[in-house]
């Protein structure tokens, strides 16, 4: 399955280092990795280069820094090593503006992932670091994040049954994207199929509930089948290792999320769960070939 010569970096954001990285799934990846006989190095930064046969970017901004990219591509395999900008503004197909014909619902985000925490979570953790006096006014640093931001810490997005309905400012903020709201409906419940995957592995799996933010939970999901459209996407990302999250409305694909940097499920000691992560990290395998 494996060689013991076979060298994997995983290369992280400088500021994850301050992190607790069992949040992240590709840490429980790596754990199958070494299992398996590979040598797995974590590298926080662009300042120290280790020499290896495989790099995994993870950064995990929407926006990921030139110089990170610049850095892996000095590997012989890069992963992920050409997606640079997550943000919806630059994936969503479902974007509108005042005076555009859409007459139904619309939903108000974050053009950020994750409504931009991973990026408050860099910033106040760069700020502290270097002057260890803040971690007294956390509070404060953390207003430092955009005052624009209407969502802030809560994430909870927006729907409007018009666009007419959006306050007028939000349009003329970066923060902000307004989106055609076109949930995927069954049984008077929202459904969100996901699409997470590493080289030539994959599961995809349905989740429903009662609000249209869903949370996954192990108790609602079903395996399906994904969408050919959904492949299709991942290959123009150019993702190596991700998750993709979307609906199907009117027997068409809504893509609503890109991740490249995917967090662990607190969902912990299920065996079906070890199974899962097991089947995915395999999937790295195939990317040496």
């Amino acid at each position: 399955m494996a060689s013991a010569a076979r060298h994997v970096v995983v290369l992280f954001h400088e500021g994850d280092r301050f992190r607790d990285l069992s949040s992240y799934l590709v840490h429980h990846l790596a754990e199958f990795w070494r299992e398996d006989g590979y040598r797995v190095t974590y590298l926080f930064g662009t300042r120290r280069f280790v020499a290896a046969d495989l790099v995994l970017v993870h950064v995990n901004l929407s926006v990921v820094p030139e110089a990170y990219l610049e850095f892996a591509a000095r590997y012989p395999i890069v992963l992920n090593g050409s997606v640079r900008d997550i943000r919806k503004s630059t994936i969503s197909t479902n974007l509108v503006r005042p005076g555009d014909a859409w007459k139904g619902p619309v939903i108000a985000k974050s053009d950020l992932n994750y409504a931009g925490a991973p990026e408050r979570f860099m910033r106040r953790t760069r700020l502290e670091h270097r002057w260890p006096v803040l971690r007294s006014v956390r509070s404060r640093i953390e207003r430092i994040r955009g005052e624009n931001d209407p969502f802030g810490e809560s994430g909870e997005y927006r729907v409007f049954d018009r666009l007419d309905d959006v306050p007028r400012e939000w349009f003329a903020n970066r923060h902000v994207v307004v989106e055609k709201f076109r949930p995927e409906m069954e049984n008077g419940l929202y459904h969100l199929r996901m699409y997470l995957f590493l080289g030539d592995r994959f599961t995809s799996t349905r989740i429903g509930g009662d609000r249209s933010v869903i949370k996954a939970s192990p108790d609602n999901e079903t395996r399906i089948e994904p969408a050919a459209e959904i492949i299709a996407r991942r290959r123009q990302f150019g993702l190596d290792y991700g998750k993709l999250d979307y609906v199907m409305n009117a027997g068409e694909v809504v893509l609503l999320d890109v991740n490249k940097t995917i967090g662990a499920s607190r969902y912990r000691n299920s065996e079906l769960q070890r199974h899962n992560r097991r089947h995915v990290a395999e999937g790295l395998y195939a990317c040496f070939s």
